[in-house]
């Protein structure tokens, strides 16, 4: 008894390494991902931009659950921090976690937690986060980030709704910005990474955590 006990234990801490292992592995992939954006201009003003940093975090939340994933994106967050430092006094930063949270904790959660794992619930998962993660990066661009922005550059909200309006002619005002500019390109991004996911994740979660 107290045999399989011990060898329980140690499976149980290989399994908590490799688990740490490969969290620290994913963020750190996520981390770099991140520092290479760049702007939509058809459907964003500049100060949007796309990184597909969200794909390493999408891919622990598959192979290690949604918790994981969490933890993926914190040292995303962290490492880019280190690296690139913040201009809104981390507000930008806090924003992009809880946003690639709202994406990556229900995709895991559809995904993992089904008896039978498929394709069809990891697309199910994506998409209901990629809703999920549209409507929270709205929420917080209209009450958190864009004021933060503006009192961070000195620019009235004005300038971004003009800056809007310059992408979508309809952009007048700050409700109008989030539904027609914000809205937009969160569900351009965040499709875009569920297709990517969707195409690589069968190939290399052999290289960690088998289902």
């Amino acid at each position: 008894m107290s045999e399989q006990v011990l060898r329980n234990g140690n499976v149980m801490e290989r399994s908590r390494t490799r688990t740490i292992t490969q969290v620290a592995m994913l963020g750190a992939v996520a981390g770099v991902l991140m520092n290479f954006e760049f702007p939509i201009p058809f459907l964003a003003p500049p100060f949007y931009q796309l990184d597909f940093s969200e794909i390493p975090v999408l891919v622990g939340a598959f192979a290690m659950g949604p918790l994981a994933g969490v933890m993926v994106e914190l040292v995303k967050v962290l490492i880019h921090l280190v690296t690139k430092g913040t201009t809104t006094a981390m507000v930008g930063d806090i924003a992009n976690f809880l946003v690639g949270c709202a994406f990556v904790v229900p995709a895991g959660l559809i995904y993992r937690f089904h008896y039978v794992k498929s394709r069809k619930h990891a697309v199910i998962g994506m998409a209901v986060g990629t809703v999920l993660t549209t409507i929270v990066a709205c929420l917080i661009n209209a009450f958190v980030l864009l004021p933060a922005y503006g009192k961070a550059f000195g620019m009235p909200i004005e300038a971004f709704i003009e800056m809007g309006g310059a992408v979508n002619g309809a952009v007048n005002s700050l409700l109008s910005f989030v539904v027609l500019i914000t809205a937009p390109f969160n569900l351009f991004k965040f499709t875009v990474i569920s297709i990517v996911v969707f195409f690589i994740y069968k190939r290399i979660r052999v290289i960690l955590k088998g289902d």
